[in-house]
Order: structure tokens, then sequence, then C-alpha cells
């Protein structure tokens, strides 16, 4: 997350940051990753 959201913009308000992690995590992050409980497939 630090290299993929973090180290590529820069943030103007307090507000923007934590809806910019939360996106990151909940909409491409988990969609993305594979998981075990799936057989290693993602989500989607």
């Amino acid at each position: 997350m630090q290299v993929e959201l973090l180290d590529r913009q820069r943030w103007c308000t307090r507000i923007e940051l934590p809806n910019a992690i939360f996106e990151y995590l909940e909409i491409f992050h988990n969609r993305q990753r594979r998981h075990s409980r799936l057989g290693m497939l993602t989500p989607i």
C-alpha cells in the first residue's frame, strides 16, 4: 500500500487520506489479491 497508494500522491486534507486508504483496501486490494479459502482465486 505504501508504494501503490501513499507514495504516489500528496494529500491536501486529512479527510482525503482515510478515504483513499478505504477505497484502496475495500475496492482494489481485497478484490485483486488471492484468497486461500477460495482455492487461491480472487473474489471476483
